[in-house]
């Protein structure tokens, strides 16, 4: 059996976007509250009867977590523009390498309803 694993986080981060709709509200400063889960999927470990131990998942949710809560999302490096895009790209990229068995973030704002996923299909 194949089972999927998830951990939901949230941060508070300021940033500034470039569109074209809505343009001068976007192009000042604002902020939200930003949702996030990361998924991992495999077969538990024979021994331990887990896919990855969920302590290990929250020590790099925190590692990644820190470089976002309360931050310009336009001064973080690697992320690009700060779109929902942007930031799930983002966050693959910071969990992949410790978490090979990633196979989803999603990134949302509950107040607005917006959500993004990125899956490894």
């Amino acid at each position: 059996m194949k089972f999927e694993l998830s951990q939901r986080f949230f941060f508070e981060a300021a940033h500034t976007l470039d569109r074209s709709i809505d343009r001068e509200g976007s192009l000042r400063v604002h902020g939200h509250t930003y949702w996030a889960e990361i998924s991992v999927a495999g077969v538990p470990d024979p021994v331990t009867g887990m896919v990855v131990d969920l302590a290990y998942i929250r020590r790099e949710i925190e590692r990644v977590r820190d470089a976002l809560d309360h931050r310009f999302l336009d001064d973080v490096d690697g992320l690009g523009p700060a779109t929902l895009e942007g930031l799930c790209a983002y966050l693959w990229r910071q969990f992949r390498p410790a978490l090979p068995h990633l196979s989803r973030v999603e990134v949302w704002r509950e107040a607005s309803g917006d959500r993004c996923r990125l899956t490894d299909d």
